[in-house]
């Protein structure tokens, strides 16, 4: 990254400080992260500064519930969609164990809009990262005895 845009950054940084006091707002510059885009090996440092608040570097951000990474690899992001996934499947699987019903309208409002959320940001392309989440779902339509395959996917059946 050139000196000068970091310059720059910090000036608008700076100059966004003035209008908060200017307009009587509240940022708190605690909560903000400072992530440097890069694949590059060697990361050089940069320190950002809002008002006389250091703001705190970090590889990765979660932004409207996507987590982003500096290197914009989408694993983390995928392992934390598998996480929160299996937790509502094993809701599902542990907890009801009535009716197919019930089953599918836990599976339709727990387990697909976790699965489907942002996809269209973070869509893997990594076919690990696919085959994941596949199995995951798989795993989850299965028990809910209303749905079918259709080619490599999984859906319900209305």
């Amino acid at each position: 990254m050139d000196s000068n845009d970091i310059d720059k950054l910090q000036t608008d940084l700076n100059g966004l400080g003035e209008s908060v006091e200017e307009n009587a707002m509240k940022i708190n510059p605690g909560i903000s992260k400072a992530v440097n885009f890069t694949k590059a090996r060697v990361k050089e440092r940069i320190r950002y500064y809002f008002g006389d608040q250091l703001i705190l570097e970090a590889s990765s951000f979660k932004y409207l519930g996507i987590i982003i990474c500096n290197d914009l690899n989408w694993a983390d992001h995928v392992n934390y969609t598998l996480q929160k996934t299996s937790k509502a499947h094993h809701f599902i699987i542990c907890i009801l164990k009535k009716g197919n019903s019930t089953k599918h309208l836990a599976y339709t409002a727990l387990v697909r809009p976790v699965l489907g959320y942002g996809v269209m940001c973070w869509d893997p392309y990594r076919e690990g990262q696919v085959s994941t989440l596949n199995r995951l779902q798989k795993r989850a339509t299965k028990f809910s005895s209303n749905m079918s395959r259709v080619g490599n996917l999984w859906h319900c059946v209305y």
